[in-house]
Order: structure tokens, then sequence, then C-alpha cells
């Protein structure tokens, strides 16, 4: 894996949003402030952190669903710019949404849903070749060709996922972004779809951003992990790692809270609750944003955000107490 080039490279990435407060005033909302990272061909980077830290933005800022305020967004070599390399970076980088049941138009049918970006982007010569390729993709996802006359609501949770993944394959892409795709599904069904995304990412040579909050599906899947706290990248180095040997105080905070299914072992795990409420993004703590809730915290804390430095092989962190 360590010799794949970089496919996808984000310098800097930042989105802020202006909001309203009042007669003739804006507060600035940052979202997503000052993230950087790469994801090589092939692997899965996971990117976690509670609701709200920015993690969703981060992945349709890269895709330029929204336009980024700054930063830069390289691809196969390529810097992405708005309205100049979109078309083409789009056939190769898709997004999986989180919720099944609002992200699919439910006019159409699912050979229409899937066939859709072929239609848009001119991908068959021929009506039956358009119908082979929907076949194909139904496939791929396990679904069978009885659905395909079918409309959106007549499926379950999990089978509209499936729906949604073969749509964002039809245009063949290298890179998926996978926004929380298995959060609104039953745990039954979440694991084979998890499943799902490993199987095509073997067949297809795929290299995914995994965006989710629940760490034990992420350190599944994931061939590296990302923290994020309030727009910013915390932590980030290998799977294995990170989940075994957390640095930060936040991602251990995170770690702790998994649920471990060994009744001896839970008992003595030792649960870490934060003190304090998480501040808001329109109201945030100078220097490190997790600062106010931090057993470490100390004056330096609240003058500098730390940088994100490495601290073993491929294993950064961002904490001036270590």
């Amino acid at each position: 894996m360590s010799e794949n080039k970089n496919l996808l490279e984000v310098k800097d990435l930042k989105q802020h949003f202006s909001i309203p407060s009042g007669f003739m005033k804006n507060l600035t909302l940052k979202a997503v402030d000052g993230v950087t990272f790469n994801i090589k061909e092939g692997e899965t980077l996971g990117l976690v952190g509670e609701s709200g830290c920015g993690k969703t933005t981060v992945g349709r800022s890269i895709l330029q669903l929204y336009k980024p305020t700054s930063g830069e967004v390289w691809f196969d070599g390529e810097k992405i710019q708005y309205g100049k390399n979109l078309s083409e970076f789009r056939k190769n980088a898709q997004m999986v949404f989180q919720d099944p049941y609002s992200s699919l138009d439910p006019r159409m049918t699912v050979s229409d849903i899937i066939g859709e970006p072929l239609d848009v982007h001119k991908l068959y010569g021929s009506r039956k070749e358009r119908e082979e390729k929907i076949q194909h993709l139904m496939d791929l996802v396990g679904l069978s060709s009885e659905h395909a006359s079918r409309y959106a609501h007549e499926f379950s949770g999990g089978q509209r996922q499936r729906i949604g993944i073969a749509r964002s394959l039809a245009v063949e892409p290298k890179f998926i972004v996978c926004d929380e795709p298995v959060s609104a599904l039953d745990v039954s069904i979440q694991a084979q779809v998890v499943n799902m995304f490993e199987d095509l990412q073997q067949k297809l040579g795929l290299t995914y951003l995994f965006i989710a909050h629940d760490l034990l599906v992420v350190k599944h899947i994931s061939t590296r992990i990302a923290v994020m706290y309030l727009g910013k990248l915390i932590e980030i180095g290998p799977s294995d790692e990170l989940y075994h040997h957390p640095l930060h105080p936040y991602t251990i905070s995170l770690l702790s809270a998994v649920p471990v299914p060994d009744p001896k072992v839970a008992r003595a795990n030792e649960r870490i609750h934060l003190e304090g409420d998480v501040p808001s993004p329109l109201n945030m703590p100078s220097g490190c944003p997790f600062r106010t809730r931090c057993p470490r915290a100390t004056e330096k804390c609240a003058e500098s955000m730390p940088e994100l430095k490495e601290i073993s092989a491929g294993h950064s962190v961002a904490c001036h107490n270590l």
C-alpha cells in the first residue's frame, strides 16, 4: 500500500459560512478550518468525529458541492478548479449519501435512477447498451433484474442504499465519498453494506473517504483514520495504531465510549466523561478548540492552535502536551 501514489490531496481546506444574526449583521461559521490530508490509491481513509464537527462538509467541499472558501484539492496530480475541470472530476469522484430515503427521486424507477449518470455523461451508444450497463450495476450491488421497474419507496433501507451505491458506480469512478452510508440502516443490514463496500473496492480498485461516527465500523473498513473536532483535524494515523494507541485526549475519550462485547473487558475499561459542552462553532474558543473540555489544557492551549505533527510513522497529532 505504501508505494501507491496519492490519489487525493487536500491542502488547508476551509469552508466558512456566513450566518445572519440580527439586523445587517452576519457571523462566520467555520465548518471546516484548515484541514490537510491525503488518500492513496486503493485505500480507505475513515473520517470520524461527533455530529456537527464538519465531517460531511469536508466530503462535500472536496467534491465541490460547496465551493471551498479557500484551500486546494488535488486529484490524480491535477488541481481541481471550480468551473474548469469539474465535469471530468465528477466522473472520477462520486458520493454515496447518508439517507437512502431522501437521496433517491421517488418519481423515478430504479432503472432510471441508476441510468441517470449514464445519460448525463453520455456513456452508452444504444438503448441496449444502456440496459446492459444498468443490469451489470444492479448485479454488482446484489439487486435482481426484476427490481429495475420498481420505485424507490417499494424497497427497504438497505436495498435503497444499494440503489444509491449502484448509481454512484455508473460513471466508473476511482474515488467515492461515503457520507455515513450505514448510519440510517438497521444494525443487521449495516454489516452487509460495509462488506459490500469492501468487495467493490477489491473488484473495482476503488478509493474511499468513509465518513462515520461509529468507530467500530470505521476500524473495520479503514486503512487509516482521521479524527475531527469543531472543523479541525486533530489526529490521523493507521487504523490499528490509532485504535490501540490513541494520543489526543479527544480520541482517547471517543474510543473509551466504544462498546466492547466482552463483559469482563467492558467492566475493566474506564469510560472517560468529558467535562462541559461542545462550544458553539459561531463562538469558538481561542487556540485549540478542544481546550475547554480537555483535562490536559494549559495556558499555551489558549494562545495557539497546535500544528498536526508526526509522532510516529504515519501517526500525527495536534496537541501541545505531547
